[in-house]
Parts: C-alpha cells; sequence; structure tokens
C-alpha cells in the first residue's frame, strides 16, 4: 500500500484511506473552484433585491436539478419529471407531504443529499449575504477619524500620566 507524504501528522489509517481514495489534489481544485464561484456569487449581491435574486436563483436551480435528478434515479416511483419536481418542491422547503417517495437506495441517498444541502447551503448563503450587507452597513456608518489610532490612546496615556504627576506634586 502506498503512503502520501503529508505536513500534518496523521494516523496510518487515515493516510491509508486517501491513497485509496487517490490523490486529494482534484478534490482540493474542485473546492477552490466552488468557494471563486460562491464568492462571485455572493459579491453580485450589493442590495437586498439583488440579494433576493441570487438566493432564489440557487434554491430554483438546486430544486430543478435534485427534480430531475429523483427522476432518473428512481424512475419507477418517479416516472414524470413533474413528479420528480413535485417532490425535489417538498423536500427543498422541508414540507414532506409524503405523496412521493424514493423506494430505492439511490432515491433515498439523493433525498438525504437534497435535505441536507436544502437546509444547509441555502442558509450559509442567506448568511453569507447578510454578513456583507453588515460589513457594508458597518463601513458606510464609519467616518472618518472616527476611531482612535494607536497614536492617539499613546499621547493620551503619556498626556493622563503628566497630569497625575502634576496632581501628585500639588497634594
Amino acid at each position: 500500500m502506498r503512503r502520501l507524504a503529508h505536513p500534518r501528522a496523521l494516523d496510518n489509517s487515515c493516510l491509508e484511506g486517501l491513497a485509496a481514495a487517490g490523490t486529494n489534489s482534484t478534490l482540493m481544485t474542485d473546492e477552490t473552484r466552488l468557494e471563486r464561484r460562491l464568492d462571485r456569487l455572493i459579491a453580485r449581491a450589493q442590495d437586498p433585491r439583488s440579494a433576493a435574486m441570487v438566493i432564489a436563483g440557487v434554491s430554483t436551480v438546486m430544486t430543478v436539478a435534485a427534480g430531475l435528478l429523483m427522476t432518473l434515479v428512481d424512475h419507477e416511483n418517479f416516472p414524470s419529471i413533474g413528479k420528480g419536481l413535485w417532490w425535489s418542491v417538498q423536500t427543498v422547503t422541508t414540507v414532506g407531504y409524503g405523496d412521493h417517495v424514493p423506494a430505492n437506495v439511490m432515491g433515498q441517498i439523493l433525498a438525504a443529499i437534497v435535505m441536507l444541502v436544502g437546509i444547509g447551503f441555502i442558509t450559509v448563503i442567506t448568511a453569507s449575504i447578510t454578513g456583507a450587507f453588515v460589513e457594508r452597513s458597518r463601513r458606510d456608518n464609519e467616518t472618518p477619524g472616527s476611531g482612535a489610532s494607536a497614536e492617539q490612546l499613546r499621547q493620551l496615556d503619556e498626556r493622563l500620566a503628566r497630569i497625575e504627576a502634576a496632581l501628585r506634586e500639588r497634594s
């Protein structure tokens, strides 16, 4: 079994797992591309209206993709694209009427992924956009020179020390 050189201290079972899965450089590159795409997507949200468009766009793409995939993965229970899309809308919105459920293992795995991504991914995008708005608002509300610099604080400290010394001399 080959071993991967890794700068961090990892146990042998972890290294063997990485070796069995192949190099992780492709995974790292894909994550970096995804992160860059998400950063660009979030950067487009300059105001609440465009943020709503980004969130709606991501939600729609995810819902349609999940519905189409479910039709392919579990064609027996989802014979039409309409049924796959209906299931996807129910799942992403966490309504879950239960009138259409995946019966085979691949469909159930896809359902679990859609549920987790629907809850986690949309929440993360919404929180990131909100954080960007808060940061932008904080910067817009700051007036130049409103924060004390280290030099100003040092000067105030020296001045207070002189005042205290002068008061001690008088008493």
